[in-house]
């Protein structure tokens, strides 16, 4: 019981203070306690008005709340029809933060999850700093709903999307959904929870997330989660699917892969390097289902060889100041118990390592070794940048 009260604690204390120092001196500029001390909670900052954005108050006007059926729920929800967008939450013409998105949906299958997608727009800019199907945005992976927890983002019940990443503004900002398949969404529930007039210093910082997916990916060649980006600011963390190729590699190991940051001019090799995908979340020898705050795997489907987890940079921040680029290895590990089938399947396996040589697996039937292997991946990154566009859409 302890443990879960100071877990809440410690989640309430980064979600309504931000994720780092940046967030902390413009707090303080505002006469907000920086993170870490809760009596910021009852400091009243001045001039910072609170607004919803939701089917009941589209414009988050002062006000302009409940008016349909005479305020009795008249208009909770919203039909997203297919082909359309609908604008969630918008301001123009004033300062502001983003402080949480809640959002559930009737149709919760593969398709509408990774069928809706969801733009953030920030200061009128054109390109979207956010991009990305709805539910890989919201931590829900491979189009599948599971019941986690973290500092970012939560799903209590599996049945939710919520998101707590303090997403500030200077001039305006606009969240957007589109639903790209061809069948019509029945009820789309939402609320865009923001603040307006808040103060924010040079060193602020614009909330951006690229997704990405690559089935099969490229043998030998690493998976980007986050292509090449150029300016200022701070990795936040990123949360990953993975499809295993069971039809080639049956259930062997696909999870010994190394994360690596090249920042700031780094070229051929890294600054920051790791040991391996398990051990990137704070686990190691293999994944099961856990979900904590700055790490977790809340999908670990062991029949199909489907797993879902994320890594939160909040306590070990990672800056850049001229650009970052992050990869990781597709490398697997053979199975003694296994190994006879890759025999069976005929197919080549290549050993880890520069060039593809093939491993031969009748001498090493016996043996666990790395390989190179090609699967299903797929991947959201979250990162704050010093521009409201970036390079990548």
């Amino acid at each position: 019981m302890r443990t879960s009260i100071c877990f809440v604690i410690m989640a309430l204390i980064v979600c309504c203070h931000g994720v780092g120092p940046e967030s902390g001196r413009a707090a303080a500029s505002e006469g907000i306690r920086p993170i870490g001390q809760m009596d910021s909670l009852y400091i009243l900052p001045e001039n910072i008005e609170t607004r919803w954005a939701s089917p009941e108050n589209w414009k988050g006007e002062k006000g302009a709340g409940g008016q349909v059926n005479s305020g009795r729920k008249g208009s909770p929800c919203f039909m997203l029809e297919a082909g359309k967008s609908q604008v969630l939450a918008e301001v123009t013409g004033r300062s502001g933060t983003v402080r949480r998105i809640w959002l559930t949906i009737n149709d919760r299958s593969e398709k509408m999850l990774r069928g809706i997608k969801i733009e953030m727009f920030w200061d009128g800019s054109t390109h979207p700093a956010v991009s990305a199907p709805l539910g890989d945005f919201f931590c829900h992976s491979l189009g599948r709903m599971n019941v986690f927890q973290s500092a970012l983002f939560s799903s209590p019940e599996g049945r939710s999307f919520n998101c707590c990443i303090p997403m500030p503004f200077r001039t305006g900002m606009k969240i957007v959904a589109t639903n790209e398949t061809d069948t019509n969404l029945d009820m789309f529930f939402y609320d865009v929870d923001y603040t307006l007039g808040d103060k924010h210093g040079d060193e602020m910082l614009y909330f951006h997330a690229h997704y990405r997916r690559e089935n099969p990916t490229t043998m030998q060649k690493d998976y980007e989660l986050l292509p090449r980006v150029t300016g200022k600011g701070r990795y936040l963390g990123v949360n990953i699917g993975v499809i295993a190729d069971t039809g080639t590699y049956f259930t062997t190991w696909w999870g010994e892969g190394e994360v690596k940051m090249y920042i700031d001019d780094d070229s051929e090799f890294p600054t920051l390097c790791g040991t391996g995908t398990e051990d990137y979340i704070g686990t190691g020898w293999g994944q099961g289902q856990y979900a904590h705050l700055y790490q977790g795997c809340h999908l670990a489907d062991r029949e199909k060889m489907q797993y879902g987890f994320y890594r939160w940079h909040i306590p070990d921040p990672v800056y850049f100041h001229k650009d970052i680029r992050i990869t990781i290895h597709q490398i697997g590990c053979s199975d003694p118990g296994i190994n006879e089938k890759l025999i069976e399947a005929g197919k080549p396996i290549y050993q880890n390592g520069k060039g593809l040589v093939e491993v031969d697996l009748r001498k090493r039937v016996k043996d666990y070794f790395l390989f190179e292997r090609q699967d299903d991946w797929s991947s959201c990154a979250y990162f704050y940048l010093n521009t409201p566009e970036n390079n990548l859409n």
